[in-house]
């Protein structure tokens, strides 16, 4: 007995429970060595919360490819996994014990590692039933975490090697310094914008002849770091100054003016105070020069015991009271307001403090030249979809900055360093030493991204050659969004080409940002942001995923568009009522084995015609990553093609009394829907298992199918003919809606070819245009034609057809009792002594020419009345 699908498309009922049924049959689980390898990674989702609409986005497009690959035959490894993510997860914990009246300090390290552990474990399930929510065909038993036992060795192994290839190293550097989250960052994880702030212009003067400048600053808090003052040696106007002293008006030290060419002449007032340990720039003045580097804040953003009364303000404190204290001591020249960038850190938002610590870096110049001089080269480079992006990769590898990489937090990957107590040796090692008693481990951990840079290698066993990692490396694609190439996308290039000798993935496919139906940024602060969980629940995962799928090119932003999901609803409801059709028509045991397309009628061929054509298109817009063009193609083909056109046209065979002619409809009917399940599979899995299961099928499930191939055999000489059936139908209803007409009110018409000759009437197509479109296909026609271009040729309708006479003829009589009653008023005006006496000349005249209009257009209305009653 056939299954039959519910009479109304219900989304949550075609769901619910299916994805649990495919991860315990292992449909997703890889290791099929008679199948070619195809690796995807998912980026990994930070365990600090839910998965967003840009997840949803991101899973949705890998997820499309690895059932595709899947269908076309390969052995798909999609492998998940999540991120520690250091410094956004801490901050999650943090609040969390803040909400419970403790710190991390009141109750230590391993106990915070425990409470950690405890956040992951909790998030991590969330993200677990979202993946399952979104259908993703995960490899559940490769899962890893960028902090599991095989991924701390990985780390090690990386950082221990870079350290002795001399690639890593700790030095004093200016870092970002993250005051809230006390802690450094990496240049990419700090976001400048323009903030509102003052210039502050201060009056300084020599020690040794009084002479007095001005020297201008936008933080007058570091002042308490000055070292100097600093002018251009080739400044006419004030290399006098060089060699003398002034007083630093913040704390009283003197000061020496020195001069360096960095000063620009042009800027400002040419003279600059020197805060080494506070600014990258001054820092590199200092070293120049052999200066100290005073610090003069803590690492909580607080001054420090060198700013004398200011010890313990807050940095913005500290500058509001010293610029009250120089304003009452005639220290401050004058303050102006500016508009200047200002850098914030991406996870606090809070104001990023230049600050001198010693930190790790990582040499970058050497990493980057590698995966620069591998771009060049065809056969190893990553390839960029779109290609624009490689530009944007390459330059910022061609302009990199060495890496920092510790992080003052206490979750995650701790640097494998040790300090000996009694010499200060330090000692760097996979193991630490072997008399720990005597030494110190580093407390910093490493950036988060120091691990996630490892995921598509360290995830497949690296740095052991597990047969995984030798199977599945490098992997095939990474889909990521533009945000993250510097993050992420460089990080994993190098060092998946410095450990590997191997590109870690062969394409990159970009994406761009979900922004809200305005264009505006998704965020907290907006209320804007869409939970994908909810927007399942209303319209279906299989809805969501054809709308994230179909709206947007790579690369591009896409805007939340809610109307546009359910239009993708409304596809896949025309879909499910199509598949209904069918199943009603096919024979109650037929099985696939019974196809016969050996007397398929011209439009059975047409159609699976179209089929083919969608296939070559499919494939080809599939390999460049067009999903859009893949899904919009698709759509049209399923609505307009299949359900709109062919479904209407198999009626009438499949009440023929021929049964080849029946049989070849069913067939067709058959083979079309099993071609379009298994096409729209890798964008709505549920809904196309669903329908799969309900046609004569082969394999338990369609996750099992392969991909359609075209149909052979297909004879192609009534192809053209009927895209002009198509075409004809689709002008005859739209002349019929253009003027008024009602669909049933019958046409004639004539089909001419694109050289004019009158092309003979053929039964089969005149009896499909006349059940379609209620309209006459005749060989003769005489009298006045209207004429509309269509596919292959031009039709030629009576243009009286195109009337509705009765309700043209009311509509004339209506208009000729008005005009008769404006001819009867003037003609009376005209007659009256009185008027023609009194009235100005000009209203006369104006009156006879209107009595002159009504009669010729009454005499047009008699006319017409008269021409279309004959």
């Amino acid at each position: 007995m056939k299954k039959e699908l519910a009479a109304k498309y219900d989304h949550k009922a075609v769901e619910d429970g299916r994805y649990d049924k495919w991860v315990r049959a292992g449909y997703f689980t890889a290791g099929d060595k008679s199948k070619d390898p195809f690796t995807i990674v998912i980026p990994p989702p930070n365990v600090t919360g839910i998965l967003h609409l840009g997840h949803a986005w991101d899973n949705t497009l890998q997820d499309i490819i690895c059932r595709y690959k899947r269908m076309k035959g390969y052995d798909v490894l999609y492998l998940p996994g999540m991120d520690h993510a250091g410094i956004a997860t801490q901050a999650k914990v943090d609040a969390r014990l803040k909400s419970e009246g403790i710190s991390r300090y009141d109750i230590g390290r391993e106990k915070f590692l425990d409470r950690a552990w405890e956040w992951k474990e909790e998030y991590a399930a969330t993200i677990r039933k979202q993946w399952a929510k979104l259908g993703n065909s995960l490899d559940y038993s490769r899962e890893r975490f960028t902090m599991d036992e095989g991924f701390n060795k990985a780390v090690r192994h990386v950082f221990v090697t870079l350290y002795n290839e001399g690639l890593i190293y700790r030095g004093w550097r200016i870092i970002n310094w993250d005051p809230e989250a006390r802690t450094a960052l990496s240049n990419i994880e700090v976001i400048y914008q323009e903030d509102p702030g003052k210039m502050y212009y201060m009056n300084y003067e020599t020690v040794e002849d009084h002479e007095h400048f001005i020297v201008a600053t936008t933080r007058p808090e570091t002042m308490f770091g000055d070292v100097c003052i600093v002018v251009n040696p080739n400044d006419e106007k004030r290399k006098h100054l060089i060699g003398k002293h002034c007083i630093n008006p913040a704390n009283g030290q003197q000061l020496p003016i020195i001069g360096d060419d960095y000063i620009d002449m042009d800027f400002g007032t040419a003279i600059m105070k020197c805060t080494p340990a506070h600014d990258p720039n001054d820092f590199a003045i200092a070293e120049r020069h052999g200066l100290d580097k005073p610090i003069c804040m803590n690492p909580d953003g607080t001054m420090n015991e060198i700013c004398g009364k200011y010890a313990g303000m807050d940095r913005y404190a500290c500058r509001d009271a010293l610029v009250e204290d120089f304003t009452q001591r005639g220290v401050m020249d004058h303050i102006e307001n500016i508009t200047h960038q200002v850098g914030h850190s991406e996870r606090t938002h809070c104001v990023v403090e230049p600050y001198l610590s010693q930190q790790w870096f990582v040499k970058m110049k050497p990493l980057a030249q590698d995966v620069l001089d591998h771009q060049k080269d065809p056969d190893s480079r990553i390839n960029f979809y779109p290609e624009r992006f490689n530009k944007t990769f390459t330059q910022w590898l061609e302009n990199i900055e060495d890496w920092c990489i510790s992080r003052q937090l206490w979750w995650g990957h701790r640097i494998p360093a040790w300090y000996n107590k009694t010499t200060g040796e330090t000692y760097v090692g996979e193991e630490g030493p072997k008399d720990p008693e005597n030494w110190t481990q580093d407390e910093d951990v490493l950036d988060t991204w120091f691990s996630s840079a490892l995921w598509p290698f360290a995830t497949l066993g690296w740095p052991e050659e597990t047969d995984d990692y030798k199977r599945y490396y490098p992997t095939s694609t990474m889909v990521t969004g533009y945000d993250i190439i510097f993050f992420w996308v460089a990080r994993m290039a190098f060092q998946g080409r410095h450990f590997t000798k191997e590109r870690p993935f062969k394409d990159v496919l970009i994406h761009g940002l979900i922004r809200d139906s305005q264009g505006r940024k998704m965020s907290k602060s907006l209320g804007n942001g869409i939970d994908p969980m909810q927007v399942i629940d209303q319209y279906g995962v299989d809805a969501l995923r054809f709308f994230l799928a179909t709206n947007s090119t790579p690369g591009q932003d896409m805007r939340y568009i809610p109307e546009k999901v359910e239009a993708a609803w409304n596809f896949i409801n025309k879909l499910w009522n199509a598949s209904r059709f069918v199943l009603m028509n096919l024979d109650e045991d037929m099985k696939p084995e019974d196809v016969d397309l050996s007397h398929l009628s011209e439009a059975d061929a047409w159609i699976l015609a179209r089929l083919n054509t969608v296939l070559d298109h499919f494939n080809e817009n599939m390999e460049k990553y067009e999903f859009a063009l893949v899904g919009n193609e698709l759509y049209s083909f399923v609505w307009d093609d299949f359900c709109s056109w062919y479904i209407e046209m198999s009626k009438a065979s499949l009440q023929s009394s021929d049964e080849e002619v029946r049989k070849a409809a069913k067939s067709t009917l058959f083979v079309m829907l099993n071609a379009i399940v298994r096409l729209l599979h890798p964008f709505m899995p549920f809904v196309t298992e669903e329908i799969y299961l309900a046609l004569p099928h082969e394999k338990e499930s369609i996750c099992l199918e392969t991909w359609p191939e075209k149909v052979a055999g297909v004879p192609m000489r009534h192809i053209a003919e009927m895209d002009r059936v198509v075409s004809v139908i689709s002008k005859l209803r739209e002349l019929k809606n253009d003027n008024g007409l009602k669909p049933s009110r019958r046409l004639s018409f004539i089909l001419k070819d694109l050289d004019g000759n009158v092309i003979p009437v053929e039964e089969n197509q005149k009896a499909m245009i006349d059940r379609m479109a209620k309209s006459d296909w005749v060989d003769h026609l005489d009298g006045d034609l209207t004429v509309a271009t269509v596919t292959g040729g031009s039709i030629y309708i009576p243009s009286q057809e195109l009337l509705d006479v009765e309700e043209e003829k009311k509509k004339l009589t209506s208009e000729r009792v008005r005009l008769e009653g404006e001819v009867a008023r003037s003609t009376k005006i005209l007659s009256n002594p009185g008027f023609l006496a009194k009235a100005p000349a000009a209203k006369v005249e104006a009156e006879k020419a209107k009595l002159a209009d009504y009669e010729k257009q009454l005499a047009v209305v008699i006319a017409r009345f008269e021409a279309i009653a004959k």
